[in-house]
């Protein structure tokens, strides 16, 4: 890709994400509903996630437009989709929510490498 285009793209990408960060502050149920749309499995979280899920993926996508760097984003983005798709299957969600049985094998404390 030449610098040109490279360029070009970079700044659209600056403007289209700031341009959705403003709407989620001034229309945050709209900008939900837009990323909704964009990503459906946000349906599948609750409420009070899918606000923190929005707010992250935001705050991420302007600063990786702005950088130039998008893997945060990347990695948040599948972070929250697993998220989701664990809140989908009730049975998963309830036993992760649970307290776990502390059966597994006693290990000891990791060494810290200054020691």
């Amino acid at each position: 890709m030449r610098a040109e285009r490279f360029d070009a793209v970079a700044a659209g990408l600056r403007i289209a994400a700031r341009s959705l960060a403003l709407l989620a502050r001034r229309q945050r149920g709209l900008a939900e509903e837009l990323l909704a749309e964009e990503l459906p499995w946000l349906t599948w979280l609750p409420p009070e996630e899918r606000v923190v899920c929005v707010r992250e993926l935001l705050a991420d996508l302007v600063a990786g437009a702005d950088t130039g760097l998008l893997t945060p984003f990347a990695r948040n983005l599948a972070s929250w989709r697993s998220t989701a798709e664990a809140w989908a299957d009730p049975s998963l969600a309830r036993d992760l929510q649970g307290p776990v049985d502390g059966d597994g094998p006693v290990i000891d404390k990791p060494m810290s490498e200054a020691a």
